[in-house]
């Protein structure tokens, strides 16, 4: 999606430039990473996403551990375990640990979906902003700043620093 996003962009860019419209356009760009980060509503979400985070690795640790300990405790007993009972045990571990991969997996997936609760607010929030300081600059086109596809503009046209006073002031 972002590079079709940079291919329209890039067609309009090239349309401005060709249609001798270029004195009057105005291209910028924001670092949407940096502006979210910067605000104290991004920070505020960073650390409630940090604090669920690290509840949810603090019981899958202890899962883990105790899954360790499933596998030591086996390796220890095995000599003295008949091969029914070593393998019902092994099926046991191997259950475990599969369990313990699915919970993994739905603990990764529900943090990525309360990222994205936790963010979508503010970045509708920034793409207001980033309209209002565009027009009010008088920037033509705003394009998101990431190293594959703002590999060069001169500082003038960073408007990350103004988009976060903007949103800052707005609240």
């Amino acid at each position: 999606m972002k590079t079709t996003v940079m291919m329209i962009a890039a067609l309009m860019l090239g349309s401005l430039l060709t249609n001798g419209a270029y004195a009057e356009s105005k291209v910028g760009y924001v670092d949407m990473q940096k502006a979210v980060q910067a605000t104290s509503s991004g920070k505020k979400a960073k650390s409630d996403l940090e604090a669920e985070f690290n509840k949810r690795k603090k019981e899958l640790d202890k899962k883990k551990a105790d899954i360790e300990k499933m596998g030591q405790d086996l390796e220890k007993k095995k000599a003295v375990l008949s091969e029914e009972v070593l393998n019902k045990k092994q099926m046991e571990l191997q259950e475990e640990m599969m369990k313990f991969q699915k919970v993994v997996g739905e603990n990764q997936l529900e943090i990525q979906k309360k990222e994205k609760e936790l963010t979508l607010p503010i970045l509708e929030k920034m793409k207001k902003i980033i309209e209002k300081v565009a027009q009010e600059k008088q920037f033509s086109i705003v394009l998101e700043r990431t190293e594959q596809n703002v590999l060069f503009a001169q500082k003038e046209s960073d408007l990350t620093d103004d988009v976060i006073k903007a949103f800052e002031a707005q609240k």
